[in-house]
């Protein structure tokens, strides 16, 4: 019952899990690997295409398994993000279609405008 409430509160206990094993093992990345990683991992953040903690949780994940990967092979990093380090993050993101934080705002609006026009019918 208290875990219950508890991830009421704070979100799925299992998902904030899965997230610091994720990013544990991007901490534990070689260089330079693991400065790309977290730029990349800061990057997405801020590009804000991630609205809910599943996808931001397989995201992450799947970043790790991304550099994990490059590391042990011996990727080199460019060879990885490509000339344009900006293009490659926001295509990552664009995989991971999932509701984003504007998608309430843009239904309040619309909710706004219909409320509006219902209610001033001028």
């Amino acid at each position: 019952m208290t875990a219950k409430w508890i991830e009421l509160l704070t979100g799925s206990l299992e998902e904030k899990k899965q997230y610091k094993q994720a990013q544990a093992r991007i901490d534990a990345l070689p260089e330079p690997y693991q400065a790309v990683a977290k730029a990349l991992q800061r990057y997405l953040m801020y590009y804000g295409q991630i609205g809910d903690g599943p996808t931001l949780v397989t995201m992450t994940g799947d970043l790790a398994d991304l550099w994990d990967r490059a590391a042990t092979d011996g990727t080199p990093v460019r060879d990885v993000v490509g000339d344009d380090p900006v293009d490659f993050a926001e295509t990552f993101a664009n995989a991971y279609v999932s509701k984003q934080w504007i998608d309430k705002e843009r239904a309040r609006l619309l909710r706004s405008i219909e409320e509006a026009e219902r209610g001033g019918g001028r």
